[in-house]
């Protein structure tokens, strides 16, 4: 893929995280898909499916009492098609470091997110406990 193709998405990618680190709902809502399905998986909560309920979970993240900052490092753009490209970056919130996958695709020619997806790295998995080890299904 070409590289304006790929600043274009990283732009997009980055302004994800600005509407959050400003805690910009409207701008939030303008990155999100308006007429494909959308996904996101906060850290440590359950799968959210559909746009008025992904919606819903950024404005009850971005209303929240703490205001956190999110920064997004070592962004990686891939391209699974002309369509759709796939952004694996580490987020750093509140000190913490966790690993994070945005989906975007191309809607009406903007950029805009289909799922989004952070948990923490393995090394911080050792203070969970609780979450089970990963296995491979046969």
């Amino acid at each position: 893929m070409s590289r304006a193709r790929q600043s274009d998405v990283l732009i997009r990618n980055e302004a994800f995280y600005n509407a959050f680190t400003t805690r910009d709902l409207d701008a939030m809502e303008t990155l999100w898909a308006g007429e494909m399905h959308v996904s996101c998986i906060h850290p440590g909560a359950t799968p959210i499916f559909g746009r008025d309920a992904v919606m819903e979970s950024w404005a009850r993240l971005l209303s929240g009492p703490v205001k956190s900052s999110l920064q997004c490092l070592e962004p990686k753009v891939h391209f699974l098609s002309e369509d759709l490209a796939l952004v694996i970056c580490y987020e750093l919130l509140g000190g913490e470091t966790l690993a994070a996958t945005n989906i975007f695709a191309l809607e009406a020619a903007d950029w805009v997110l289909v799922h989004h997806q952070a948990g923490p790295l393995a090394s911080d998995m050792e203070a969970h406990a609780d979450v089970p080890t990963p296995r491979l299904l046969q």
